[in-house]
């Protein structure tokens, strides 16, 4: 047992430096410009570990998206009783303030010298959207494509996305703020 948690802290750091590796080339090479193989060399794995982990220089490029989706949904699907998934994203992003911010920063200037990656990156955060609609719709029981679910998910992700790579928590409060008065705005306005 004790072999599998070392086994997984191994993979785990393994995806870390590949990733790294991957966002540095990225922003010191262009994206076009980097190779799988220099990841892999830059990382210090084979080119092969690399495809295992990632299968194109896309998915390199927007893994931190995943990751994040990957937070945020058990954030919310784990979160405490009594929580409305508006007060799981509040907790998410606290949380999120734990997270190494030297891959944030390595991402945003990934992203800034590299323009042809914002397309994609809009798109994968259009599902990220699409879920979280998804989620205030199950939560509320209301139709799946029910308007305010999906201004509220829209909201909150283009919100949670104005914080940039470092926030403080005094940013966290004005998002949530800013974003429980919309919230409330809506459903006042059904009353």
């Amino acid at each position: 047992m004790a072999a599998d948690g070392l086994r997984e802290r191994n993979k785990n750091r393994k995806r870390e430096a590949i990733l790294r590796a991957a966002h540095q080339l990225f922003a010191e090479r262009g994206y076009e410009t980097a190779t799988i193989t220099d990841i892999a060399e830059r990382a210090e794995v084979s080119r092969r570990t690399v495809t295992l982990y990632f299968p194109t220089k896309l998915s390199l490029a927007l893994a931190h998206l995943d990751a994040l989706e990957t937070r945020l949904d058990a954030a919310i699907s784990e979160r405490e009783p009594g929580w409305s998934a508006i007060d799981a994203v509040e907790h998410w992003l606290y949380s999120e303030l734990d997270q190494p911010a030297e891959l944030n920063a390595l991402t945003e200037r990934m992203l800034t010298l590299n323009p042809e990656l914002l397309a994609p990156h809009k798109a994968r955060m259009a599902e990220i959207v699409e879920a979280g609609a998804r989620r205030l719709v199950e939560e509320t029981g209301t139709p799946p494509h029910d308007r305010d679910a999906r201004m509220t998910a829209a909201a909150a992700a283009a919100l949670c996305s104005s914080l940039g790579p470092e926030p403080t928590r005094d940013d966290i409060v004005a998002v949530m703020t800013f974003l429980r008065a919309g919230v409330e705005a809506l459903t006042s306005r059904d009353d």
